[in-house]
């Protein structure tokens, strides 16, 4: 038997599949039939908050607990109840023999909780009578269980032994609490909290998503100003390192838009590109998207300088040629200009000498929120497949030694996401000369004990 709704009556909450970037990874919520599968609906709309999609299996005793209407709400599709096609109106599309092999394949993590003794009991000892028991044998993905039970039968030797077996195959327990149990018992058997348990399936998926609700903006590649119809200015730049921000970005739930100068490179899935060709239409397409971000990565290698003339025809070979320049538009610059509150700023910069004084003066001079410095030497940064670099805020200094870009991708946006992070601020309170002092000594981290603090998250 199945249970639906229209995927029209989600909540902004629900199944990334509207918001139309981000493939949200997939995780089968099975609730079996215990007074906690209540709390089984705060952990999905826990899941779908981490942009997960999220499908529900039921056990025949959990829907004498939870209806399955109350999740097909949250979800907008079907859930799963039963083996067997019933019910009035169903077809063998909506389900059929081996949907618990579909459901199987498609599942990228299965969480049961609240898990009872008897289904624990069914998948340590291998019976598959229900879907979400056949379920479970037939899944190659992570299982994770969160046992909820009386204190008595957790304790139990039969119920210890099914959980070791369980741990030995590769099964995460998720410890139950200590509590009032429903029986009115005090003890061991609570389901762990809905948010603990999210946060275990984000783990065992080996991704994060602690960038959902940010809209990040991300240049990436060179830019090549003509100098006639078949000749350019350009750079090294192979765009690797932009296209890396924008996919780590994306699997840490994140919209990103991509603006990309011309890339021999497939842009992450599900992210949206705009490409560009000149310092100029780079600059005119981040200016039209940049109020949108919530962050803006300003990866891309835009040329400094455009020739002042550009020939309508080729440029002949006829002796030494002389070529005026003139600067390119200061994108970062701009953009700085133009941010609105709270929305950070983080520019890139190549050098070749003098790494951390060059990249301190251009992020001073152009009032970004940090600068990525990028180390160039043979074999490492532009068109490799590896990159250093010092992230650099105006108080701080990080440094990124050698790694593959996708891996110096995901440490750059650790090193951004401590900026959202409030400071902990001490303030003396004897005078506002010592007031200066110590919050300068706080941002050098060299701060010593006050007789008098007030201390402010």
């Amino acid at each position: 038997m199945v249970y639906q709704t229209e995927a029209s009556e989600l909540s902004p909450l629900g199944s990334t599949r509207e918001n139309g970037y981000n493939r949200a990874m997939r995780v089968t919520v099975g609730v079996s039939g215990g007074i906690a599968a209540y709390k089984a609906a705060e952990l999905v709309r826990a899941l779908q908050r981490q942009a997960l999609e999220v499908h529900v299996v039921m056990t025949e005793s959990a829907c004498k607990f939870v209806q399955p209407l109350t999740f097909a709400a949250l979800i907008g599709r079907k859930v799963i109840t039963s083996l067997w096609e019933e019910g009035q109106g169903e077809t063998a599309d909506d389900q059929n023999g081996i949907e618990h092999i579909g459901e199987a394949q498609w599942t990228e993590a299965l969480v049961v909780a609240p898990a009872t003794a008897n289904i624990l009991a069914k998948f340590a000892h291998g019976i598959a009578d229900d879907f979400l028991s056949t379920m479970y044998l037939a899944t190659t993905a992570p299982v994770l269980v969160a046992p909820a039970m009386n204190v008595n039968m957790w304790n139990h030797p039969a119920m210890q032994a099914n959980l070791e077996l369980l741990r030995q195959r590769g099964v995460r327990v998720i410890e139950p609490g200590t509590g009032s149990l429903a029986c009115g018992i005090v003890g061991v058997g609570r389901m762990a909290e809905p948010e603990a348990i999210a946060d275990a399936v984000l783990n065992s998926l080996g991704r994060r998503h602690d960038m959902a609700g940010e809209v990040v903006l991300v240049t990436a590649g060179g830019t090549r100003e003509a100098l006639d119809p078949v000749r350019y200015l350009g750079n090294r730049s192979s765009g690797k390192m932009g296209y890396a921000l924008a996919e780590a970005a994306q699997s840490r739930g994140a919209k990103v838009i991509l603006i990309s100068g011309p890339a021999a490179l497939h842009p992450p899935s599900h992210c949206e590109v705009v490409r560009v060709t000149t310092a100029q239409e780079m600059r005119d397409a981040v200016l039209e998207r940049m109020t949108e971000a919530t962050l803006v990565v300003k990866a891309a290698a835009v040329a400094d300088y455009k020739p002042v003339m550009v020939s309508e025809q080729k440029l002949k070979r006829t002796g030494p040629l002389m070529l005026e320049l003139a600067p390119t538009e200061d994108i970062l610059a701009e953009v700085v200009k133009r941010r609105r509150p709270g929305q950070l700023i983080i520019g890139f910069a190549a050098e070749t000498e003098n790494r951390v004084e060059n990249g301190r003066a251009k992020l001073l001079r152009k009032g970004a929120d940090a600068i990525v410095v990028n180390q160039v030497s043979a074999g490492v940064g532009i068109e490799a497949d590896t990159n250093a670099a010092t992230f650099l805020t105006p108080t701080t200094s990080s440094e990124l030694h050698e790694m593959p870009k996708r891996e110096l991708a995901d440490r750059i946006l650790d090193e951004i996401l401590t900026l959202r992070r409030p400071r902990l601020l001490v303030v003396e309170l004897d005078d506002e000369d010592s007031r200066k002092k110590r919050q300068d000594e706080v941002l050098t981290e060299t701060v010593q004990p006050a007789r008098r603090q007030l201390i402010v998250e």
